[in-house]
């Protein structure tokens, strides 16, 4: 007999329930006959807001409690910012859908309208991020990266109170959220790379539950898939987390093969490593792409820096 009603798990910040609530729609969309019901959850990096991310550990701190009620049998899905999903799942669970994809670049909310180029030398920039930290010092060595937390709307607020001068945040989220209005500039890739992942969404289900891989298969976008599995698979080659200076973007061509840009840095920008390259298949081309990058010393400059 077909399952008919499902749970979908997710964190309970405003961009995490546009999320969640934009991946149901899409589900009921293709099947009606079907009932969402969404739980949320405080995971502990939503907990934990007195210190920078890379600090407590990047590997699953916006996942790890969804993923152990996933495993329970509590909920049948969870949505994530793809981004925010450590590379390897384990064996008993999988990326059911990839869910299209949002604007990957970054974005400068600035307190006087600045960019990149007109801040002032010595402005405090808000950024977790230290593959945002590395590309911004590599061009701006002269600015003061600071650690931001808080919600999407919490770094904004942050800005606009004099906190910080300036913050660099995902124009996926600030998009979703009807905050554009703040940008003052969207940064180029040749300025800020994305991280592996950045911009889609990823429905994560048990990988031996049937009825639920079923439903996602419905709304998962293929194009979509074979980008980020490049971009993660440059990322796990390397094996380095999610919290590292390492950036990575693909797109389909129109031969059908896969162009991956990707870019390594130490954390204070004096170093920065491109590599591009294509492929028909994202994965072997992310770890293709990730072995150019160790020859040409990609590990010494995450350990050193």
């Amino acid at each position: 007999m077909s399952k008919t009603e499902f749970v979908i798990g997710t964190r309970k910040s405003a961009l995490a329930r546009w999320q969640t609530d934009h991946v149901r729609e899409l589900i009921l969309a293709a099947r009606p006959d079907v009932v969402c019901r969404i739980e949320p959850f405080t995971t502990r990096g939503d907990r934990t807001l007195d210190r920078p991310l890379p600090e407590i550990g990047g590997k699953g701190l916006f996942t790890l409690e969804i993923e152990e009620a996933l495993r329970r049998g509590d909920i049948d899905m969870a949505v994530h910012s793809l981004k925010d999903l450590p590379v390897e799942d384990g064996t008993d669970l999988t990326l059911g859908a990839i869910v299209g994809r949002a604007d990957v670049r970054d974005v400068l909310i600035a307190r006087e309208k600045w960019t990149l180029e007109t801040i002032p030398s010595g402005a405090r920039i808000g950024t977790s991020s230290l593959r945002r930290q590395a590309q911004l010092l590599a061009r701006r060595p002269d600015l003061q990266v600071r650690p931001i937390r808080g919600n999407v709307d919490t770094r904004i607020r942050k800005v606009q109170e004099g906190e910080y001068d300036a913050a660099v945040l995902a124009a996926a989220g600030v998009t979703r959220l009807g905050l554009t209005e703040y940008v003052c500039e969207w940064l180029s890739l040749d300025v800020m790379l994305p991280a592996p992942g950045q911009g889609a969404l990823a429905v994560q289900c048990r990988a031996n539950d049937e009825h639920t891989l079923a439903l996602l298969a419905a709304v998962d976008c293929g194009d979509v898939r074979r980008c980020v599995q490049a971009e993660r698979g440059f990322l796990r080659a390397l094996a380095a987390g999610c919290s590292t200076p390492v950036a990575a973007y693909a797109t389909v061509a129109s031969s059908g093969f896969v162009h991956l840009e990707a870019l390594v840095a130490a954390p204070d920008g004096s170093r920065v490593l491109r590599l591009a390259g294509e492929g028909r298949d994202g994965r072997e081309l992310g770890k293709r792409l990730a072995r150019q990058a160790l020859e040409r010393g990609a590990k010494e400059i995450l350990s050193h820096g």
